[in-house]
């Protein structure tokens, strides 16, 4: 059952994003501003290890006209991220982080694919870190590449690794999929 819902959903996926018809939001978006509030879904692998950890993301990033530019970003975000850093995997637990990160993300187009663009993401912020005795702050600090199958002008899909670092943990990568909604 698993392995035909799986199926089914890539299916969906391949269809969309190879369709004949081209996406609006390929030249629409080229040319102007738009402003997206995303929510990502994913799973840390903590280096070492490679122990599951979740990570839960929810933020909104607005592309600046002026900004395409400029070869390192053309939209600026600012999203809150909770990960589980416990012994229940995906389950909240006491030990956990906070992160509030700002960031530029530079989206471009992939050649000859209309409905999937790609990106590179930046971003920088504090993250808290709890369950100790008292709450430990320290510097964050994100690197990810990603996909957008995009299915209409307003709703799309995000696939992302991100590298991470926070100053006294060790590097991980997260594996994330996310919806976005823009308008």
């Amino acid at each position: 059952m698993k392995l035909a819902t799986c199926a089914l959903v890539i299916q969906l996926i391949a269809n969309a994003a190879f369709a004949q018809t081209a996406s609006s939001t390929g030249t629409d978006a080229a040319a102007g501003t738009s402003t997206d509030v995303f929510i990502m879904f994913g799973s840390d692998f903590v280096r070492p290890g490679l122990i599951p950890k979740a990570n839960y993301n929810i933020g909104i990033g607005h592309t600046f006209a002026l900004l395409k530019k400029i070869w390192f970003g053309d939209e600026l975000t600012f999203g809150y991220t909770y990960e589980n850093a416990g012994t229940h995997g995906f389950f909240h637990t006491d030990y956990g982080s906070h992160t509030e990160a700002a960031g530029i993300m530079k989206n471009f187009p992939l050649p000859r694919i209309k409905r999937i663009t790609g990106y590179t993401w930046i971003q920088s912020g504090l993250t808290s870190l709890t369950g100790n005795t008292r709450v430990q702050n320290r510097f964050y600090d994100g690197e990810a590449l990603g996909a957008i199958v995009h299915f209409n002008e307003h709703h799309s899909i995000w696939i992302q690794e991100m590298y991470n670092k926070i100053v006294s943990v060790p590097w991980y990568t997260t594996t994330s999929i996310g919806y976005t909604w823009s308008y």
